[in-house]
């Protein structure tokens, strides 16, 4: 990567982040951490950041993700920032790979296909890694509220991570063709 890539990147990654944060702060506090509403845009960025930024731009955004939610005061407790980070990291690599692939000579076939697959896997890592993992070996809590964690850190993730994917696989075409991207 030469010096002017590297700037390009550098720019385009801390923009993104800078959006990401923006959003958690101000949704966060606008829809009371509505889950649906601030976890969809993180995701959306998310996908945005791999696609226009690259793999490495979509990992940074994803790792940061969960540690300024916390910051913020919106986030999980720092015992399951790391899940996050992991979920984050597999959605950056499977919408990098299948998003960059061509499907029939369609992009929007490989962006609809990344964006389900990186939710389902995203999904998977957060539900198994905080009800598997983080409540057994971390956590010195209740049954119920052992459950209601599991719960926010299930179903919802699927939830959200979908709905972000679907809104890159919308705006992505656009946005590609602002910057100039095949």
């Amino acid at each position: 990567m030469n010096t002017s890539n590297k700037t390009m990147w550098i720019t385009r990654t801390g923009a993104l982040i800078a959006v990401l944060i923006v959003w958690q702060m101000f949704m966060g506090s606008a829809t009371g951490n509505n889950q649906l509403i601030v976890g969809s845009g993180v995701n959306l960025i998310l996908a945005i950041a791999v696609m226009t930024g690259g793999l490495w731009s979509g990992v940074a955004v994803g790792m940061l993700s969960p540690v300024f939610a916390r910051f913020l005061g919106i986030g999980p407790l720092w015992a399951i920032v790391p899940v996050i980070m992991v979920g984050n990291f597999a959605f950056a690599v499977l919408w990098h790979f299948i998003g960059n692939a061509k499907i029939g000579n369609k992009e929007l076939y490989a962006h609809v296909l990344a964006a389900f697959s990186a939710a389902f896997v995203k999904f998977l890592v957060i539900s198994f890694g905080v009800s598997r993992v983080v409540i057994p070996m971390f956590l010195d809590i209740t049954e119920f509220q052992a459950n209601a964690l599991s719960n926010v850190f299930g179903i919802p993730q699927l939830v959200t991570a979908s709905i972000g994917g679907a809104a890159a696989c919308m705006i992505l075409p656009f946005l590609k063709n602002a910057l100039g991207k095949k």
